[in-house]
């Protein structure tokens, strides 16, 4: 499975591909969400993940880009931000965000969330969950 990030700052890039690498995924990176938006477009990954506060096109342009194109409107989006009010997590999930995580998040939040993009579970089993 393929994972684009779309991370402005190197080192957090950096610690996610090593964290996501180690759990068998190839990933992709983009340094912002212009660039991101190229990469998906030559070859769609099967998730993105997204900072939000990026130069050149942040991540709410990304999503409204990704979900636009029909190429890409069907990939999982996971926002990953620093901004933790309320209206910022609503504002990446109505734009069409899949999930969103708050930094810092801890290793093992970051990658149950990437488990549940790739691998959702059916209707049937949540329903017998409730």
């Amino acid at each position: 499975m393929k994972i684009l990030i779309a991370e402005d700052e190197p080192s957090l890039r950096e610690n996610l591909q090593l964290m996501l690498e180690l759990e068998g995924y190839a990933v992709q990176l983009a340094a912002d969400g212009q660039e991101a938006f190229a990469q998906a477009l030559r070859e769609p990954p099967d998730l993105v993940l997204t900072d939000v506060m990026m130069p050149v096109l942040d991540g709410y342009g990304l999503i409204r880009l990704l979900r636009a194109e029909p190429a890409t409107a069907g990939i999982p989006i996971i926002v990953l931000t620093a901004r933790a009010e309320q209206q910022d997590a609503e504002m990446g999930l109505s734009l069409g965000a899949d999930a969103h995580l708050v930094k810092p998040y801890r290793r093992a939040e970051l990658l149950q969330a990437v488990q549940a993009q790739l691998h959702p579970r059916p209707a049937r089993e949540r329903q017998r969950d409730m």
